[in-house]
């Protein structure tokens, strides 16, 4: 059972490093594995803007070089009024290693603000299995 109130630490502490100096909007992400480790990630802006990296994608990164290969569940957490919810590339490379039930929770500086499946939010999706003979 994925410890949500660990990943929503995580993620908020990882958002308070990202380094966003051109956006100013700071993004946290934690994933909680197979294993039940938790993986924390922060966006990481770059002058040349195409270069940067998502706080999705940093967590992700984080877990593979820990040896681990399965997301249980996911925290996104950014500023502002609407929901951060994970771009297109980044719900993508969640698709590698979760399966369509997999939990994505958004929260804010207040906590949670939505739960979806990655189903919900990247419906009908291309993953790894479509690559099996």
């Amino acid at each position: 059972m994925p410890d949500l109130d660990a990943m929503l630490d995580a993620a908020q502490a990882a958002r308070l490093k990202a380094y966003a100096p051109y956006s100013k909007f700071l993004v946290g992400a934690a994933i909680q594995s197979g294993s039940g480790a938790i993986f924390a990630g922060a966006n990481v802006e770059n002058a040349a803007y195409p270069q940067g990296s998502c706080a999705e994608a940093s967590a992700i990164s984080a877990m593979v070089m820990a040896g681990e290969r399965r997301i249980a569940a996911m925290v996104v957490v950014g500023g502002g009024e609407g929901l951060t919810t994970p771009c297109g590339g980044c719900r993508q490379r969640i698709r590698e290693f979760a399966g369509g039930a997999t939990p994505i929770h958004v929260a804010g500086p207040e906590g949670l603000r939505a739960s979806f499946t990655l189903a919900e939010l990247l419906p009908h999706s291309f993953g790894p299995e479509n690559l099996t003979a």
